[in-house]
């Protein structure tokens, strides 16, 4: 008796559906996408409708025969690839591949990988959705045009290589425009006032300036903060309200892609790529030891908080048990769904609330360990009573000044129990009544400047990309990978800053395909990629309106964009012959070239200070300094410096002789029982960083310079050093459960 074919995308699915099913099914995996347009050519008939033309995917020739041998022997063919727009596409492309020796297919759909889901799947076939596919392919066709048409004009003007992407280049858009509004940053002065005051039980009663003359206080200057400070040596500080208010805080919905994507980022440091392969190993199913293999959470590509009343009355029944009736909700919580949403399924939570973190803790790594730990309590949580909280706010009045004190107490935790992230430390304030006087202990004043918007985390882009419309669930971690490797932009310190490469091509592209890299624009697509979901919007039709608008940009843009290859002009003078020099970009990305190229070939590399401004790396100095001799030829071993600025040994007879080595800075390894040195690197990306010696076998790195001294809070062995403008140089604890840090001056 034949047996039904069951198509997934991975085999760790395979594993998690046998063990399931037995042997009753056949199981096998696709490995991802098996068909796609091809990778030299355009692939796309514009003339034609745009009809696409695929092709298999290389390499993946003999495992498109192996479906085929598979789909002949089945009795049905049962495609059930991840329930989204790819994972339709994939059950197309592999429908289009069997049909010829299996014509019997149907779509099966889940959205956790359990008996009941699959069992349930299994009674609720359908056909292959054609407008959910011509979405996905519209959604393909679009970001080919953009990328095949308009990235050889980049090549051509700034630098082989480089790219143009449809969502991509509009993120690119937001971090340029971000660092363009820092640059532009003028801090205006203030000064901020606290009072240390004495109650009649002698406790001490902290106070913050609240309000001068009734209005919001502000203290521009200096002048006007001495002239305060006076006044306030001989006021008398009256206690005029005191206020104690219960409030109720609700818990926060399950995650979606882009808050859990969010989250990790902020509390793991973890990128949004990571957390994305994190999430799709706990979906698919781990080996859990005693709990055999399971899979973990539900679907993790999803922009609903809508969740299935199966899960709900399950998270209910465990947290009566386990924490009892008091911390339930009056009813079930049920949380809305943006209007803008897919709602295709719901959101991240635990397929089986039983399975806490903890009983997996030993059977899977720490990362999975903690991305499962962020899904399960988060759902718990957000099946929660709600927490109360007793607000205390003292109000304190001294000539014409207004005081304020404010406190928390938690009355009943509630949610909190189990996702406290985000909730302050309990501040319980002094008792005093109305109509008390205060003694003055201590003022004290602190001069500061207002910040400039502060650059994009990976957290605060996605959310911005999600807030604006741009991109989809199944989008948000690609564009954060392309910007990076395609060197637009850099890290620093968690944070977004863009190379002059990126600023470049996003002011080319914003010039010259305005409506292009606008967020509205960017966003409507999408809206329109859904309607073609929803079958209320030809496929056809919607590339026939982008191209009208396309085609004739481009033909501008070819005639009219600035050709960047000859070099972005700069203040900087060539100390050869006196020219201004230019940024050009090459395969190590910018340096600095005379302008008077090819009659002067003076180069050199730079970097760029906190505001912006060009400093030049010297890398080759005029006299080299000895540090020893030359195990292969005898020689004298120099210091010399790569383009990125970083340190290393290298023999004087060079290119005769070819020897090098790191440079050492003579710190020892941190890590207990390693017996290695730290040395200056530079990475692939061309940044300087500072690692073990012992590497592969140690794997210590750090991008700060490392300072030889323990770390008196946590006893981690050295520091390293860092500049802020907020902090100026200071030293910092790299252990990242530990917040030290100390100007360099102390």
């Amino acid at each position: 008796m034949k047996k039904d074919l069951i198509i997934v995308e991975s085999p760790a699915k395979v594993k998690t559906i046998k063990k399931i099913l037995g042997n009753k099914y056949l199981v096998e995996a696709t490995l991802g996408h098996i068909r796609d347009l091809p990778t030299n050519v355009l692939g796309v008939d514009e003339k034609n409708n745009f009809k696409p033309t695929y092709v298999i995917l290389p390499g993946k020739e003999p495992l498109v025969k192996k479906l085929q041998q598979s789909a002949k022997k089945a009795n049905y063919v049962l495609l059930a690839p991840d329930p989204d727009r790819e994972g339709e596409a994939i059950a197309w492309h592999v429908a289009e591949l069997i049909k010829d020796v299996n014509p019997n297919f149907k779509r099966m759909q889940f959205n956790e990988i359990t008996a009941s889901a699959i069992k349930g799947a299994l009674n609720n076939l359908r056909d292959l959705d054609e407008d959910l596919f011509n979405s996905q392919q519209a959604r393909r066709i679009l970001d080919r045009l953009v990328g095949y048409k308009i990235s050889p004009i980049l090549w051509k003007k700034v630098k082989r290589g480089i790219s143009a992407g449809r969502v991509q280049s509009v993120a690119l858009r937001l971090i340029v425009d971000r660092e363009r509004e820092r640059q532009a940053f003028v801090p205006k002065e203030y000064w901020v006032f606290k009072v240390h005051l004495k109650t009649k039980k002698h406790d001490i009663l902290v106070a913050e300036l609240w309000k001068i003359d009734n209005k919001k206080a502000n203290v521009p200057n200096e002048k006007k903060a001495l002239e305060l400070e006076k006044l306030l040596k001989t006021s008398k500080f009256e206690v005029v309200e005191v206020k104690e208010k219960e409030r109720s805080r609700s818990p926060k919905p399950p995650f979606i892609t882009s808050t859990l994507q969010q989250e990790c980022n902020t509390r793991l440091g973890y990128s949004t790529k990571k957390v994305m392969n994190i999430a799709q190993h706990l979906y698919e199913g781990m080996d859990l030891g005693e709990l055999g293999v399971r899979a973990l959470i539900t679907y993790m590509r999803t922009d609903s908080v809508r969740v299935a009343k199966e899960a709900q009355l399950q998270a209910k029944d465990w947290i009566g048990k386990n924490f009892g009736k008091e911390y339930l909700p009056p009813r079930i919580r049920n949380y809305k769904t943006k209007s803008s949403s897919q709602d295709a399924h719901e959101a991240i939570r635990p397929v089986d609330v039983t399975i806490t973190p903890e009983m997996i803790k030993n059977s899977v790594s720490k990362d999975h360990y903690m991305v499962y730990k962020l899904i399960w309590e988060r759902f718990v949580a957000s099946q929660m009573a709600s927490a109360k909280i007793l607000d205390t706010e003292i109000s304190i009045k001294a000539q014409n000044t207004l005081w304020r004190a404010k406190g928390e107490r938690i009355v009943f935790d509630g949610f909190l129990k189990v996702y406290s992230y985000g909730m302050k430390k309990e501040l319980i304030l002094p008792e005093v009544e109305k109509g008390e006087i205060l003694p003055l202990q201590k003022i004290e004043k602190e001069q500061k400047f207002t910040s400039p918007p502060p650059r994009y985390t990976e957290a605060s882009l996605v959310k911005k990309m999600e807030e604006n419309g741009i991109g989809r669930p199944s989008t948000y971690a690609q564009v954060v990978s392309t910007l990076k490797e395609r060197e637009y932009v850099k890290m620093e310190e968690r944070y977004f800053v863009p190379t002059e490469l990126g600023s470049v091509v996003s002011d080319l592209l914003v010039k010259h395909f305005p409506k292009l890299m606008d967020s509205g624009f960017t966003a409507e697509m999408e809206l329109n990629l859904d309607k073609v979901a929803e079958g209320k919007l030809s496929w056809i039709s919607l590339l026939k309106d982008f191209a009208k608008y396309l085609y004739p940009a481009l033909d501008k843009a070819l005639k009219e964009m600035e050709e960047i290859k000859t070099g972005k002009s700069t203040d900087i003078i060539c100390d050869k012959c006196g020219s201004p020099m230019v940024i050009k970009f090459g395969k190590n990305g910018e340096f600095l070239a005379c302008s008077s190229y090819p009659e002067c070939k003076n180069t050199k590399n730079f970097r760029r200070d906190e505001n912006g401004n060009i400093q030049i790396v010297d890398t080759e100095p005029s006299e080299l300094e000895v540090v020893g001799k030359c195990p292969k030829c005898g020689g004298d071993l120099v210091v010399k410096f790569s383009r990125a600025g970083a340190r290393f040994i290298a023999c004087k007879n060079y290119p005769k002789c070819k020897y090098t080595e790191p440079f050492s800075t003579h710190i020892k390894c941190p890590i207990e029982g390693c017996d290695g040195e730290i040395v200056e690197r530079t990475s692939k990306r061309g940044k300087v960083f500072y690692s073990c010696n012992r590497y592969p076998k140690c794997k210590f790195a750090i991008w700060n310079p490392p300072y030889d001294e323990t770390c008196p809070e946590c006893g981690f062995k050295i520091l390293e050093l860092k500049q802020s403008k907020k902090r100026g140089k200071f030293l910092s604890c790299p252990n990242k459960k530990c917040n030290f840090w100390k100007k360099l001056e102390e």
